[in-house]
């Protein structure tokens, strides 16, 4: 079954009678309609909050009836001209109020010639608006799947400066590199020298770049009397294959024994 496909069953087991004849009357007609409709999508259509789940994705969605409208309604604009395509979806890009842009960042995905929508995924990046970086940012694996390793690292950073939860990162893991590692360490030398500290849990990313310099920063977690810091440093070790590092799990098992390893978890972290 089609991604658009997907989303109409979901839409037709949350939508009214009424809310689901206006969406397939609007999305089945000519491209200006449906232009006109992405932007009049509330005054026929809810904000009722849906959860659901794509399965090819696995990724756990929370949308309102009205966002979820729009993407569908993106996704019913007739692909056969790449340039009408591309002018009528940027039309909406630079027009669009906070929730309309929402909507057009969750629909990245699924839209035709992806690679168009790159430099519009980076505007998303830089916004200070916070529902449409997120937006972007969470539950979207277009920055994943096409953002270059510098674009890649500022979206995660971003995050990281602003506390935001790194674990609703796609690809997180995958998309993780020593560039990061190694700038994440600076960052969180200039914390400590402020007095601030570092999320725990973005330590997770240091994992499979770890160095002598990034060990000194791992051993100083252990030392904190925080237990979240010590988790995260004993996660690290666990997972990392330099080989220095298990000598800390040694010199520390205390601290593991007295967290215990049920509790020592990434899952923990994710605040």
């Amino acid at each position: 079954m089609s991604i658009i496909s997907k989303l109409l069953s979901i839409i037709q087991e949350n939508a009214s009678e009424k809310e689901l004849n206006w969406i397939l009357s609007k999305s089945s007609s000519e491209s200006k309609n449906i232009l006109t409709a992405f932007v009049a999508t509330p005054r026929f259509v809810s904000k009722k909050t849906v959860e659901f789940v794509l399965a090819e994705e696995n990724i756990s969605h929370s949308w309102t009836l009205d966002r979820l409208a729009r993407v569908y309604l993106l996704l019913s604009f007739p692909t056969d001209s790449e340039e009408v395509y591309l002018k009528n979806i940027n039309a909406l890009f630079d027009t669009a109020e906070i929730n309309e842009a929402v909507a057009l960042y969750s629909a990245l995905p699924y839209l035709a010639f992806p690679e168009k929508w790159i430099y519009r995924a980076t505007e998303a990046v830089r916004s200070n608006i916070g529902l449409i970086f997120d937006s972007l940012a969470f539950r979207n694996t277009f920055p994943a799947t096409y953002f270059t390793e510098a674009e890649w690292n500022q979206l995660v950073l971003k995050c990281i400066f602003n506390d935001k939860p790194i674990h609703l990162i796609q690809g997180l893991a995958e998309r993780a590199n020593q560039k990061l590692a190694d700038t994440l360490s600076d960052f969180a030398h200039e914390r400590w020298a402020a007095g601030r500290s570092v999320p725990a849990q973005v330590w997770r990313l240091v994992s499979h770049f770890l160095n002598e310099e990034i060990l000194k920063d791992i051993e100083k977690l252990l030392q904190t009397d925080n237990s979240d810091n010590q988790i995260a440093a004993i996660l690290v070790c666990k997972e990392t294959t330099f080989e220095p590092a298990k000598a800390l799990l040694i010199k520390y098992f205390s601290i593991i024994n007295d967290l215990g390893e049920d509790n020592i978890t990434w899952n923990k972290l994710e605040k």
